[in-house]
């Protein structure tokens, strides 16, 4: 008998996506609503949600709106109570702000810390608790970034969350594991988003990250879209603790 290549397919799941309205937060809310699931799509800015849920729906995909500061831990778990419990979350919100360390302000600091690692321990911490209760196993997909295992310049602070996110990452895994929650990090290099704009909008920086990069160019959404629905699906079904990174080879020089 020919052994049967597990599904991609995520239809009758439910899915949390933080960061929903641009970049690569947006992007999964449309690859893992393509694939399936009924997507909540959660950010401060419900402008942009709307837009985005609307031109699912038009596609005859099952998307809503959900406005949400992922720092505000009351708020966080009022929508996982009220909308969850969900099966698939992709913990996406974050954001950098670059300043040489030794002159990283204190507002920078508190900001960094509080969205792309407090923030993303709070929705996780949510989210699991109401997959083990409803004891069906899931899959939680936390966003990370090639300086989660690289230094950078002027990337500090953020280098130190990226960290923080791979190491809370697999104690995650490791805890979870027996209530049959699957817990990841996606690390992308340089993705052509609104976070990266400004930094790749100097033409010497942007040709110094593609010949840097052994694939040759700068990623963008569409190539992390695919990563997202195999860490959410069966297809990755003993897939746990670990780090895919989508980097086009940069890290491995």
């Amino acid at each position: 008998m020919l052994p049967t290549t597990p599904s991609f397919r995520l239809d009758g799941l439910r899915a949390l996506v933080t960061g929903a309205s641009k970049g690569i937060g947006r992007a999964g809310a449309v690859a893992l609503a393509a694939a399936g699931a009924e997507v909540v799509a959660a950010a401060r800015s419900l402008d942009e949600l709307e837009a985005l849920t609307t031109e699912l729906g038009e596609a005859g995909l099952a998307a809503r709106a959900a406005q949400l500061d992922v720092t505000d831990r009351t708020a966080v778990r009022a929508l996982v109570e009220a909308a969850g419990p969900f099966d698939i979350l992709l913990n996406n919100a974050g954001t950098n702000i670059r300043q040489p360390f030794l002159s990283v302000e204190d507002g920078a600091l508190d900001a960094l810390l509080d969205l792309n690692l407090r923030a993303m321990f709070t929705v996780a911490q949510a989210v699991a608790q109401g997959i083990a209760e409803a004891g069906r196993g899931g899959a939680i997909i936390n966003l990370s970034s090639v300086n989660g295992h690289v230094a950078g310049l002027n990337r500090s602070v953020y280098t130190a969350t990226k960290h923080g996110i791979e190491g809370l990452t697999k104690a995650m895994a490791v805890e979870l594991g027996p209530k049959g929650i699957r817990v990841n990090t996606i690390a992308p290099g340089f993705v052509d988003t609104p976070l990266t704009a400004g930094f790749l909008a100097d033409e010497k920086v942007r040709q110094a990250q593609i010949r840097r990069t052994p694939l040759g160019r700068i990623m963008t959404v569409e190539d992390i879209m695919g990563a997202i629905v195999f860490l959410a699906s069966p297809a990755s079904a003993m897939v746990s603790g670990t780090c895919l990174l989508i980097d086009g080879g940069f890290c491995a020089q």
